[in-house]
């Protein structure tokens, strides 16, 4: 028996660790099979890319804000793992019905150390889980010694068009930019607002625009676009799982944004 409390303050109460997992974030099942669950999880979104192999091995049940309820109760799941920002509010009222509804909420890298920790427990995988707390602190550390050394950079993230959309505060991609030493040219909105950028639009403050390949897959001919709007910007096509996917992503996370920044500040 084990009783838990999730990270919107859900408690739970479990007589055995759950066996049966169905993820709904991306991130997460990448987090999940990390730490050696592979075999536990029943069910994914199609979504769930990393690893590509469990988009075969495993029932997709639909995606992040939509599922097909009735293929998630014919897997008998245990645990339904979802998060906060990803899932919404009714599918987690609704999935409730069919079983432990684990949801998480990060939005800083203390959250994302404190997911991989719950997650150890709820799953009996603590020393798995321990060690790569430690590894990402390990890479942490060493990035942000290298990180020093580069000057903090005014920068917009953009992560949707048509309605042109950011990233602001309150988000795990607002922490990673800071992590980054960019100074998000947008903190003062909160979430991801919508902004007006037309031929009228000139953000000259703005040093550094990147332009993510998710949620929207911006592509080499926006950089063009963006460059009458942001005149004396670098404008830059970037990897949006690196800035938005937590979890175990941001092990992987910390050598992508430090080759980048040595290619595009250091010139190495």
């Amino acid at each position: 028996m084990k009783q838990l409390t999730d990270q919107i303050g859900t408690s739970h109460l479990f007589e055995s660790t759950p066996c049966r997992i169905v993820s709904l974030v991306p991130s997460q099942t990448e987090l999940l099979f990390d730490l050696g669950l592979e075999d536990q999880i029943v069910g994914i979104t199609k979504f769930c890319v990393h690893p590509k192999h469990l988009l075969k091995t495993k029932k997709i049940v639909g995606g992040t804000k939509q599922v097909h309820f009735d293929k998630i109760k014919a897997l008998q799941p245990d645990i339904i793992i979802c998060n906060k920002e990803e899932n919404t509010l009714e599918m987690v009222q609704e999935l409730s019905a069919i079983a432990p509804v684990w949801v998480t909420n990060v939005v800083t890298i203390t959250d994302n150390s404190q997911m991989i920790t719950d997650f150890g427990l709820l799953f009996d995988k603590t020393i798995e889980a321990q060690t790569l707390n430690q590894s990402i602190d390990l890479v942490l550390a060493d990035f942000k010694t290298f990180i020093a050394a580069i000057p903090p950079q005014k920068a917009a993230y953009f992560i949707w068009k048509k309605p042109y959309m950011v990233a602001g505060s309150g988000t795990f991609i607002n922490k990673l930019l800071q992590l980054n030493r960019f100074i998000n040219f947008f903190r003062t909105q909160s979430r991801y607002p919508e902004i007006v950028v037309d031929s009228s639009t000139r953000f000259e403050a703005v040093d550094l625009v990147l332009l993510s390949s998710e949620p929207y897959p911006f592509k080499n001919q926006d950089v063009a676009e963006f460059a009458s709007f942001f005149p004396n910007a670098k404008i830059r096509l970037v990897d949006g799982e690196y800035f938005s996917w937590h979890g175990s992503r941001l092990l992987k996370a910390i050598p992508y944004f430090k080759k980048w920044h040595q290619e595009l500040f250091l010139n190495i």
